[in-house]
Parts: structure tokens; C-alpha cells; sequence
């Protein structure tokens, strides 16, 4: 296993926090995924074979937020 760090914005709520757990959980190869909104960031953990960072980022974009490495 892998993990990552990536800092989100646009987050506001738990509820923010919840829909990219439940994106980044959906993206096959996806251990774990811990999202926080203080600091605005989530913390992942991958199969680098069937994952990788850009496939993390292109999961959080699609639920509507920002990722900054």
C-alpha cells in the first residue's frame, strides 16, 4: 500500500468531508480514506497497482473540489 496526502478547498461542511471520503472510497485500489476539514485535507491509503495520484485527484474534482498537492 501507498498513502497520500492531498489538501482539498472548497470544503465548508462534514457533509463536504463525507462526499470526498465516499468518492475517494469508490475508486478501485482505494484502501482507506481519512478526510478532515481542519486542516482541509485527505489522507489515503492505495493499491499503487490499481491506482494512482492522478486517478485521487480526478475522484475529489469530480465530487467538486479543488486539490492541491
Amino acid at each position: 500500500m501507498t498513502d497520500l496526502i492531498l489538501s482539498i478547498d472548497g470544503m465548508t461542511c462534514d457533509g463536504c468531508a463525507n462526499a470526498v471520503r465516499k468518492a475517494l472510497e469508490r475508486t478501485p485500489g482505494v484502501a482507506t480514506a481519512s478526510v478532515t476539514l481542519t486542516p482541509a485535507q485527505a489522507s489515503i491509503s492505495y493499491d499503487p497497482s490499481r491506482t494512482g495520484p492522478a486517478a485521487l485527484r480526478a475522484a475529489i474534482e469530480d465530487a467538486g473540489f479543488d486539490v492541491h498537492a
